[in-house]
């Protein structure tokens, strides 16, 4: 039977003008949000991609006369009308290098001329990025063991010799429920192993199986376990840094708030949980829901699965599980990274937080707010993304290149 390629046509045209509206404005109800958030982020992240592929369609079909029918017609006008929307999208990504830049202006970290640049190439095939010849990769390390249930973590490390070199510890997300190490965060950590750094990719009790704190004590766990194993693993244990998006996000700000905290080192609570810096990419900041901006979906996905209390039961456990309440004037040098678009995790809640450290924190706070970047956008290479990594690397070269003076990065007056 042939095929109908008209009405293929008009398919095409609305599912991809459907996605393009998505992506310019991802819905936030109970019902579309996880749809309209895979939808948006597949999307802004491959905006190009997405305009080649509707264009290599488009060609084939109405080589075979899909635009003999009034369905064809309509449905190219469709694509039509996604097309700029797509070329706005990618603009609004390219335009990340600037915002960025304007981030580490402020704190007076700018980019200096010849520094490294991203694999281009994995912009064009993003599974380049699992491949890097400069950078060997050893999965599945035992960190620890709780209850009979093994942790692990993946190693990242050049391929060129060296020793005490500094370490980035990359913290998935997935809602506390669900994630995989080894497909997060991939990009900066390839990328910060071939300037010569070590990464540490690493697995963490779930919910409902875990209840926070658990998530964080494992965390705290690894990065034990790290300086403990610093000469064997080529680290230099006074130069850790931690960073994670989404729920990761989340466990990276307590990561550099709660360092030392007894309350979250049962059983290790002499060891040092400091780190050197945090990143927190499109993070959860706010349990106590103290902006009151979260969704009741939200609040009632963290009493029943993660928390296993109700927050009006038990209201200072929610606040010491929020970064938002855990500000303090010791915080470590913090970068903070968020998306206009996300419909997961609320940008104002990351303006808060990093106006909260500005005022309090003694040490340097850069905040990145990036227009139209969804959440997860860093998962694989695209321009924002590679934007994003140049710019992390600049801010935590520089402190570690200020740990190696023995000095601080200055933090800008005024």
């Amino acid at each position: 039977m042939p095929l109908d390629t008209p009405w293929l046509l008009l398919v095409l045209g609305i599912v991809s003008l459907a996605m393009t509206a998505n992506a310019l404005r991802p819905r936030r109800n109970a019902v579309m949000l996880l749809p309209s958030f895979f939808a948006a982020w597949l999307t802004t992240e491959l905006a190009l991609h997405h305009l080649a592929l509707q264009l290599a369609l488009a060609a084939v079909l109405i080589a075979h006369e899909a635009l003999a029918d009034w369905q064809g017609i309509l449905g190219f006008a469709l694509l039509a009308i996604s097309w700029p929307g797509l070329v706005h999208i990618y603009w609004t990504a390219h335009r990340t290098d600037h915002n960025v830049r304007e981030a580490l202006a402020a704190a007076e970290l700018d980019f200096a001329p010849g520094e490294r640049r991203y694999p281009r190439t994995h912009l064009l095939v993003p599974p380049l990025m699992f491949w890097r010849r400069d950078v060997e990769v050893k999965r599945r390390v035992k960190y620890a063991e709780d209850g009979g249930q093994p942790l692990f973590l993946d190693i990242y490390r050049p391929r060129a010799p060296g020793e005490r070199r500094p370490a980035i510890v990359q913290v998935h997300g997935g809602g506390w429920i669900i994630g995989f190490k080894e497909y997060q965060g991939i990009p900066l950590l390839t990328h910060m192993a071939a300037g010569g750094w070590v990464g540490f990719n690493v697995d963490y009790r779930l919910s409902p199986r875990a209840t926070f704190p658990d998530h964080l004590i494992d965390i705290k766990r690894a990065l034990a376990w790290i300086r403990a194993n610093a000469d064997e693993l080529g680290v230099d244990p006074d130069f850790i840094v931690v960073t994670g998006g989404s729920a990761g996000g989340h466990l990276t700000a307590l990561m550099a708030l709660t360092a030392g905290d007894p309350e979250y080192q049962p059983g290790f609570e002499d060891a040092d949980t400091s780190v050197q810096a945090a990143v927190v990419f499109y993070g959860v900041f706010d349990f106590a829901n103290i902006l009151g901006n979260k969704p009741t979906s939200f609040v009632r996905l963290l009493e029943r699965v993660v928390m296993k209390k109700r927050l009006r039961d038990d209201p200072e456990a929610f606040l010491r599980a929020s970064p938002l309440a855990r500000v303090h004037e010791g915080a470590p040098p913090i970068f903070v990274i968020h998306g206009t678009r996300d419909n997961l995790a609320s940008v104002q809640d990351a303006r808060e937080f990093a106006r909260r450290l500005r005022e309090t924190s003694h040490d340097l706070v850069l905040y990145a707010e990036l227009p139209g970047a969804a959440h997860a956008f860093d998962v694989f290479p695209s321009t924002r993304t590679v934007a994003v990594i140049e710019a992390v690397e600049r801010f935590l070269v520089r402190l570690h290149h200020a740990h190696l003076r023995g000095s601080r990065a200055r933090r800008p007056q005024g």
